[in-house]
């Protein structure tokens, strides 16, 4: 069993969020380090000792925290997970400089980027790493290795939140990028040789946007350390970080795996906000109204235009108080469309080809893939006057690509399923029991409860049991 976590250090204390370092020394454990039997399971086991509930009141969005492992079988799994080696076979599948591989310096405290242009050619790309001591990014290697796409999927199931990765392998005595924060919680696996790290209390906590840092104006750093194979770091987002790989030492290897991009509260509100206005102007005369002649021509906005602007917030909060309706819309519905699909190693047809019985009235059904299906609510998009009814959506990544994950700029497309609002309960019902008999499913016919189960075995949501 690993030993309890003890303080091995703290830097100086300053600002709202001072930095914490916790040494762990783990002795013994599963050979693959991590337990993928659940979503919860694989991330308690990627920052054990440390609990979840401990590391969500006292590390999350607050502070950093080190995990330093002495554990060679854990620093052997983590090395499988990406290495210097692998890129000769990566290159080979046709990668590309800027889209999936860039090449950089830090020079002066200023990043300096040494992307050819076109496909990336290995041989070049190794002169480049020996000669001038460059840092290779590579993006997104859950598209190619197994093992990271198993972790990220099952973190994204975890966080509910898209996530995505970089492999950064930089040469003794060289660093790749300056001192910067970024808009992501980040958590560093070590995976071959050292990295020296140093940490400064942020500027712009819980950062929106990625910045570069001046030397001068971020002052000492609040915590240094190195990472061996097997360590992980984990920081929150805004953290003013700068890492390089030690002189006379091998190169370093290690991945940033980042998540909860975008993904706030107020974010949350301008996805939200919109639909909530749309429904109560139905309703409500007063939105409906048109605005003061010349308003728009304004400079500043005057007292009774603020007061109405919050009375209408006020009628908006009220609203919302007590409300059960599934809020989301566009946040969901990307989250769903831009994941990783399932992690599975057998024939991916089949993750989108349904099997076993099918669903009969006196049958009894489960849902499965619950963590990569939304539910949403939203106007009908085959009608276009405002009078339109809302349906039900159903979304899924069961047929997502995993080689297009997290790349921005390459089209996706969503999947999943449409019902009437008629039918939302009886979808409650099947997505809030581990198992239910379709005959108990509330809906108004014996047609409809066969008809809905068949759709969404059709899709492989459910099996019979």
């Amino acid at each position: 069993m690993p030993k309890k976590a003890k303080p091995t250090g703290r830097g100086k204390e300053e600002g709202s969020a001072p930095c914490k370092q916790l040494k762990m020394e783990a002795t013994g454990g599963p050979s693959s380090a991590l337990n993928f039997e659940s979503p919860g399971d694989l991330f308690e086991s990627l920052i054990s000792p440390i609990k979840t509930e401990t590391f969500f009141r006292e590390f999350w969005e607050k502070q950093p925290l080190l995990l330093q492992r002495d554990d060679p079988a854990v620093a052997t799994y983590y090395q499988s997970l990406f290495r210097l080696s692998d890129l000769k076979s990566l290159c080979s599948r046709g990668m590309y400089y800027g889209r999936d591989v860039n090449v950089c310096r830090c020079v002066n405290g200023k990043k300096k980027v040494l992307n050819k242009d076109g496909k990336v050619h290995f041989l070049q790309l190794r002169k480049d790493f020996d000669q001038k001591r460059a840092t290779i990014q590579f993006h997104q290697p859950q598209r190619f290795k197994d093992e990271l796409w198993r972790i990220q999927e099952k973190l994204e199931c975890y966080f509910g939140s898209l996530v995505g990765s970089n492999v950064y392998i930089t040469p003794a005595g060289s660093q790749g990028l300056p001192p910067h924060y970024d808009d992501v919680e980040v958590f560093i696996l070590q995976l071959e040789g050292e990295k020296r790290w140093r940490l400064y209390h942020p500027t712009v906590p819980l950062a929106r946007e990625y910045s570069v840092e001046s030397e001068d104006r971020i002052g000492r750093p609040a915590l240094e350390f190195t990472l061996k194979p097997g360590d992980v770091l984990y920081f929150p987002r805004g953290t003013i970080h700068q890492a390089d790989t030690p002189p006379g030492l091998a190169h370093s290897t290690h991945v940033t795996i980042s998540t909860y991009q975008n993904n706030s509260w107020g974010d949350f509100l301008l996805d939200t906000i919109s639909g909530l206005v749309f429904d109560t102007a139905k309703e409500d005369l007063e939105f409906r109204a048109g605005i003061p002649r010349q308003l728009l021509l304004q400079v500043d906005a005057t007292a009774v235009v603020t007061r109405r602007l919050s009375g209408f917030l006020r009628t908006l909060a009220d609203r919302l108080e007590g409300t059960k309706e599934l809020l989301s819309a566009d946040m969901k519905k990307d989250f769903v469309m831009n994941r990783l699909p399932p992690y599975y190693m057998g024939n991916r047809a089949e993750l989108s080809t349904p099997g076993g019985q099918l669903p009969r009235l006196d049958s009894t059904v489960r849902l499965q893939f619950k963590d990569h299906t939304v539910l949403t609510v939203g106007p009908d998009q085959d009608q276009s006057d405002e009078t339109q009814e809302k349906m039900v959506y159903i979304y899924h990544s069961l047929k997502n690509r995993r080689e297009t994950h997290m790349m921005g700029n390459e089209e996706t497309e969503s999947h999943g399923l449409r019902f009437p609002l008629s039918h939302m309960d009886a979808l409650k019902q099947i997505w809030g029991h581990s198992a239910i008999s379709v005959k108990d499913l509330k809906l108004t016919t014996d047609e409809e409860k066969e008809n809905l189960v068949l759709s969404l075995w059709t899709e492989c949501l459910i099996q019979v049991v």
